[in-house]
């Protein structure tokens, strides 16, 4: 197990830097793909589950975003980290995966998305262990509560703590529209799991 830590710990050490290099070349091309994607699965991972609540749709989404980097990355040109690309890239597969489901249940959705929010708190709801008193739970109902961008917001900033000017890159977006949808998001949840 010690071994298996050991080799983790290296993975994440690689500067995404030489990962680069290793896949400009055709030789190294796969290998640099496997580093890339064992230093940050996990990380995007959990970026895109929390947004979508179930595994399997988490995987389906993340299998996609690493299809289009393996795509991408030969033209990547490193106007952003690649960090920051990569979460750009999950956040629009997520956002467009929410996207389609709407379409697929034919759901009538306002423009807050109240209706797929609620779909995805009934699921949510149907998790193994799931417990309306946990306050995690409670979290992740709120946050499920949420307009999906405001959702992207929440869980960029309150899990992975990345600073407005990352978010700024990932979500195209200006750092105050960033900062007030985080404030509107905030007091959401906060107002859900009050009154909740």
């Amino acid at each position: 197990m010690n071994l298996l830590l050991a080799k983790m710990s290296k993975i994440i050490e690689i500067e995404d830097s030489e990962i680069l290099n290793l896949f400009q070349n055709e030789q190294s091309r796969e290998k640099a793909f496997t580093l890339l994607v064992k230093k940050y699965q996990e990380r995007l991972y959990w970026h895109i589950r929390r947004m979508l609540v179930h595994h399997e749709d988490t995987n389906d989404v993340l299998q996609n975003m690493f299809v289009k980097i393996w795509r991408s990355l030969a033209n990547f040109r490193q106007d952003s980290s690649l960090y920051t690309w990569m979460y750009r890239i999950a956040t629009n597969e997520t956002l467009t995966y929410l996207e389609q489901q709407k379409k697929r249940r034919s759901l009538s959705i306002s423009d807050d998305g109240s209706e797929l929010g609620n779909v995805l708190s009934n699921s949510l709801k149907a998790e193994k262990g799931f417990d309306p008193n946990n306050l995690e739970w409670k979290l992740q109902l709120a946050i499920q509560s949420l307009p999906e961008k405001q959702r992207a917001v929440f869980t960029l900033r309150y899990y992975d703590e990345m600073p407005y000017e990352k978010m700024a890159e990932v979500l195209e977006t200006s750092e105050g529209s960033l900062k007030a949808s985080y404030h509107h998001a905030a007091k959401k949840v906060e107002e859900f799991i009050r009154t909740h």
